[in-house]
Parts: C-alpha cells; sequence; structure tokens
C-alpha cells in the first residue's frame, strides 16, 4: 500500500483542556495509520510507492468527534416531510398534507422536527393536523414531546379516560380530553405502540444518509445515543450494504420498566455487532434517561419549577435512584460504558449518585462513564465529575439565548439560568468535556457548535460578550473537546490526535478553527473527511 505525504499544511497535531496547540506542516500516513509529522514526513517524499499530496495551505485537524447524536432518528427525519423550517402551525400541517398526498401508500405520516417555541407553552393541537386523512406523529426538536393528530390518538385509544402514564404526560383541554401533545415516553409510548415498525432496509437507508451527512462535516466517530432491538438489526443491514462511511458506537437503550431481561439480551447485541466484524462499528455502552428536558416542564428538578411552585412540579424522574443505581451496577459488571441523559439538577444528582455507588460496588476500573447534556448543574455537585471519573458531555450549541431558551426555558427555572452549561467550570475542575449535537434536535455541524461555545452568542451576536461569558471555551479547548476528548470517551487512545501512531481519521480544512473569527466558523468548508485512511472528497 502506497504511502500519502501531505505537505504545505497547517496540521493541528493536538489540542489540550488548557488550550495549548500543537502545530506541524506535513504529515504522512501509510494505510490507516499516521506515520510522520513534519520533517519526517517530508522524508518520505522521495521513496517508492508514495503519493504526494500538496495540502495548499488548508488545516489539517484530528476528526471530530459526536459525542451524542441520534443519526437513525435523523436519517429517518431526511426520509419523511420537511416541517423544521415551519413557523406556524399552518404551515407545517401543509408540508405534512402535501408529503401525505405525495405518499398514498404510506399508513402513517410520522415526521420530525417542529419548533415548540412558535407556540406559547409549546402545546399543539391535534386538530390543527386533522386535514391529513390519516393518523400523524410529529417529533418536537426536543424528541421528548410529539404532536399527534385525532386520527393517531383514535388509533392508540388514547381518550379522557386514559388514565396519566407513570413516566409520562398527557396534555389535556379543560374538558379533559387530549389535545395532541404527548411529553415524555411514557405517554409518547401509547401511540408508538400502535405504529407499524421500521424495517431493517427503512433503517439501513436513514444510516446512510446519516453517514453521508457526516462524512461531509468532517465527523469521523458518532455516538449513536438511542438504540432499541430494531435498531441494531437497521445497523447490520448498513454494514452489509456498504452504507457505512464513518465510526458508530452503538448505546442500547435500558428501559425503567423493564431493564432486567435487558441484562441479558444487551450482551447477544452486542456480539451480534461484534460478530459482523466491521471496522467502524462497536457496541459497547448503554444508554439510561434520568429524566426530560425543561421545555415540557419534565426536567427532574431538586426545587420547583419557577412557573410551577404552586403545584410543587420537580418534572418527571424515570428511575428512582434505587433502580437506577441498580440497573447500572449490572450493566457495568457487564462490561459496558454507561451513558446517562440528565437534563435537570435533580438528574444529574441521580445519575452522579449512581456513578459513585458502581465505583463503590463493582471496584475500580477504566470505565469513562458519560453524563449527557449536563444542562443544570447544582454547583455542589460540580466537582463530582472529576471525582469520580465521569465525562461531562455537553451540547455547545444549546449555551446560547435563542428563542427555546428564551421562551419555553429561562420561564421555568428563574435564577438556575446561570447554573446551566458550565462548560469551563467543569474542564477546570479536572473533568473531561466532551462535545456532541444531540442531531436531529439540533445540527449535527461541529462548526456551529463550536461557534457557540467559543462565543456563547446566538448567530446574531445576542448578548453581546456571550451569555455568561465566564463559560466560553477557547477554540483550542473546543477543538479538544471535540478531538482528544472525544477519543478518551470513545476509548479510542490512539486517535484524536495526528502524533505518529495514531489512527488516520482526520479532515482537511479551508481555514484554520483556532484562529477564523469565532461567528465565521460555519463558513470554514470540508475539503475532504479521512476515515481509517480512506478519503472521502
Amino acid at each position: 500500500m502506497a504511502t500519502t505525504v501531505i505537505t504545505d499544511a497547517l496540521v493541528i497535531v493536538s489540542t489540550d483542556q488548557r488550550g495549548r496547540v500543537e502545530t506541524s506542516d506535513a504529515i504522512a500516513i501509510d494505510g490507516n495509520r499516521i506515520v510522520a509529522i513534519g520533517d519526517a514526513a517530508r522524508a518520505m517524499v522521495d521513496l517508492p510507492d508514495t503519493d504526494l499530496i500538496d495540502g495548499t495551505g488548508h488545516t489539517i485537524l484530528p476528526g471530530v468527534g459526536d459525542g451524542h447524536a441520534h443519526p437513525i432518528f435523523a436519517g429517518l427525519e431526511l426520509l419523511g416531510p420537511e416541517i423544521r423550517s415551519g413557523r406556524t402551525p399552518e404551515a407545517i400541517a401543509t408540508s405534512v398534507k402535501q408529503f401525505a398526498d405525495a405518499n398514498p401508500d404510506l399508513e402513517w405520516i410520522v415526521g420530525g422536527s417542529y419548533d415548540s417555541s412558535i407556540i406559547p407553552g409549546g402545546l399543539f393541537d391535534a386538530t390543527w393536523l386533522d386535514s391529513i386523512d390519516r393518523p400523524v406523529v410529529l417529533n418536537a426538536w426536543d424528541y421528548h414531546t410529539v404532536w399527534v393528530n385525532s386520527e393517531a390518538l383514535r388509533r392508540a385509544g388514547v381518550t379522557s379516560e386514559t388514565p396519566e402514564p407513570e413516566l409520562g404526560r398527557i396534555v389535556r383541554r379543560p374538558d379533559g380530553t387530549p389535545m395532541g401533545t404527548l411529553q415524555e415516553y411514557g405517554a409518547i409510548d401509547l401511540v408508538k405502540a400502535v405504529m407499524p415498525a421500521d424495517d431493517s432496509e427503512r433503517l439501513a437507508l436513514a444510516l446512510k444518509r446519516a453517514s453521508d451527512h457526516f462524512i461531509e462535516l468532517g465527523v469521523t466517530w458518532v455516538q449513536d445515543a438511542w438504540v432499541d432491538p430494531q435498531h441494531v438489526d437497521g445497523y447490520l443491514e448498513a454494514a452489509a450494504k456498504g452504507f457505512i462511511r464513518n465510526r458508530f458506537n452503538l448505546a442500547l437503550r435500558a428501559e425503567p420498566t423493564a431493564w432486567r431481561p435487558q441484562v441479558e439480551a444487551f450482551p447477544l447485541d452486542r456480539e451480534r455487532i461484534r460478530s459482523a466484524n466491521h471496522p467502524l462499528l462497536t457496541c459497547n455502552t448503554v444508554k439510561f434517561f434520568a429524566d426530560g428536558v425543561v421545555e415540557n416542564h419534565t426536567a427532574a428538578m431538586i426545587d420547583p419549577y419557577t412557573d410551577r411552585v404552586e403545584q410543587d412540579d420537580r418534572g418527571i424522574a424515570n428511575w428512582t435512584q434505587e433502580e437506577l443505581t441498580a440497573a447500572a451496577i449490572e450493566f457495568d459488571r457487564l462490561g459496558f460504558q454507561l451513558h446517562i441523559h440528565a437534563i435537570g439538577d435533580m438528574g444529574n444528582r441521580l445519575a452522579l449518585n449512581a456513578f459513585e455507588e458502581v465505583e463503590r460496588v463493582n471496584g475500580p476500573r477504566d470505565r469513562r462513564g458519560v453524563i449527557a447534556h449536563v444542562q443544570i448543574l447544582e454547583p455542589s455537585d460540580l466537582g463530582r465529575f472529576a471525582q469520580l471519573g465521569v465525562i461531562a458531555n455537553f451540547e455547545p450549541y444549546w449555551a446560547q439565548m435563542d428563542p427555546l431558551m428564551t421562551e419555553l426555558t429561562l420561564p421555568r427555572i428563574g435564577h438556575r439560568s446561570a447554573h446551566q452549561y458550565r462548560i469551563v467550570d467543569v474542564i477546570e475542575s479536572g473533568a473531561y468535556v466532551t462535545f456532541g449535537s444531540d442531531w436531529p434536535v439540533t445540527t449535527p455541524d461541529w462548526r456551529s457548535g463550536l461557534e457557540v461555545g467559543v462565543t456563547r452568542e446566538t448567530t446574531d451576536g445576542v448578548p453581546v460578550g456571550g451569555w455568561e461569558p465566564s463559560q466560553r471555551v477557547s477554540p483550542a479547548q473546543g477543538v479538544w473537546a471535540y478531538t482528544a476528548a472525544m477519543a478518551h470517551q470513545a476509548f479510542a487512545d490512539d486517535s484524536g490526535t495526528l502524533k505518529p501512531g495514531s489512527v488516520a481519521d482526520f479532515i482537511e480544512l479551508s481555514a484554520n478553527p483556532l484562529e477564523i473569527e469565532p461567528h465565521k466558523l460555519p463558513s470554514v468548508r470540508v475539503i475532504a473527511t479521512w476515515v481509517d485512511g480512506k478519503r472521502y472528497g
């Protein structure tokens, strides 16, 4: 196999949490490994079987990772009605009807995702979708809320007599009839239980769309943070068809009310992926939802929501502390990495408590457990990430004063706004911090995520100087969170940097993301993406 040498480029060899940067000007790749940088790489140019690429001043960056995303859901969105751009319920309903008319053979119309902030309170009515002659199920951006039409409610048997589910909420009109908005999976699953399941071929096509898009963006490794049994079939189908071009690690979703049978099932799913022997697929993680989201009052809070003090509403914890801890101990004992969604300050505390007990009961080992989102963190819990060796996976794009924040989040949490997305504080505590997108909840484009992480501003520069400016990361820290820190989360200690011996996962960019004006980061072009030594672009 020929050696490839790229010269006349700015090679960002590595960055770290302190903002330090190591650079070079040339890089050599042999097979799927970096074999030399700088002078040693240039010395290889005249060797036999060497291909030379003129970098023409481009920047070469270690491959970007996405520490928390939902590629199957994102790919399925790309196959359904386009509703994300709709700014009124009428506009969304029109798009759905046009899609339904163009796809008369579909029994159900399923799509996503709509912006819940366009309606006060984020509550949508079933009747607004009743012009469509079939059941309709639309995911909100948060993927913890769905908007359905009356036919979907009818088929699911959800009526005014339906009792409130234990781990969900049926939003009701004043007369008690279901409005059409379902919050959290105890309620959402009432409808999903009667929907036709996606077959493995459709799931594989969704994964192809997602993988292709990640490659276009320069994303080389992805944590799929929600994998159900049928999704494993989709991954195996996609792998067999050659649809997988970037690395995926699968996190199998643990059910709060049915996790004990999964203790036997999950190792079998892990073995199915291992047996496929695909170089880009692993299945090493178990996912838990500790709570919901702030926007629909389902994130678990220590104190009541500011706008629901009289009801003493503290959200929904999907697990009791005892059950979450017991499940975490069992899956850890099987060698799985634990990945826990936690939004509210109580949700984060439940997750941290579980990790503490896992360490006490199962003893020390290299776990690299993850708490994803870490939106609201009670100050006394901040230092526990470093103490317990837990990775804080933030979605930096969320740390801005956009309509979702101003219309749906701040009115619910009041003074706790200052406890949101304490990225710098967690880094300075000594913990690993990684970045993700939660796509399709928000954009999978790491350039936009880095822009917000560095500025804490919207694209329009609001607020000037950034929201909670002490939590703005430096560009080098942000790149570290997307690269070297991500490699730590992935147990991929031979990646995340471009040092000799590292896996050849990297991207070629039109400009240096460490030097460009932050609001121009989304304009940096991804010229090529290299995965396992193969160049795309």
